[in-house]
């Protein structure tokens, strides 16, 4: 397995929307498995292609805190959502940066295992958030899009001060 980069904002690449997967094949499997390393070693829950440069709707997740316990998701659709919570979101692409973030409290998710079966998943807590998270990627939208004009305004400070550049 291999280590992949993982892409920081405000890379272009972060803001692109994916296109389907529609091979099921050995270069995907090894996708995976690069992508759920890069995730543990980078001690972040959840991991979306974009985020290493790739854009494929992918992501893994694990939000499990003993065992692994890691879902890999192709082509994820959110078919259902329900109830609001707000709670704070961090990123391995804005690095040091966390927030509220306000996301549906209970959702059900769609999507294809790395051998092309359709799985459903009902999710709440930190799943739920972290799918969200991790499906808005995958769009090209990122966390900090969820925040208030205030908020944005705070972080654009915030990034400017650890060198970065304003975004638009």
């Amino acid at each position: 397995m291999t280590l992949l980069p993982i892409f920081k904002y405000p890379e272009e690449v972060l803001r692109q929307d994916c296109e389907e997967v529609t091979d099921f094949d050995s270069s995907l499997n090894e996708l995976l498995d690069n992508m759920a390393q890069t995730m543990y070693e980078a001690q972040g829950i959840g991991l979306a292609a974009p985020q290493i440069g790739v854009t494929k709707q992918i992501t893994v997740i694990d939000v499990s805190a003993d065992e692994p316990e890691l879902i890999e998701f192709i082509n994820p659709t959110i078919v259902s959502k329900e109830g609001s919570v707000s709670s704070e979101e961090g990123c391995l692409s804005i690095p040091e940066y966390r927030e509220s973030v306000k996301r549906a409290e209970n959702i059900v998710v769609e999507a294809y295992d790395r051998h092309g079966k359709s799985f459903r998943i009902d999710a709440d807590g930190l799943l739920s958030i972290c799918l969200q998270h991790e499906i808005d990627h995958l769009h090209g939208v990122l966390f900090i899009d969820h925040l208030s004009r205030l908020k944005r305004e705070m972080f654009k400070r915030w990034y400017k001060k650890r060198g970065g550049f304003d975004e638009e």
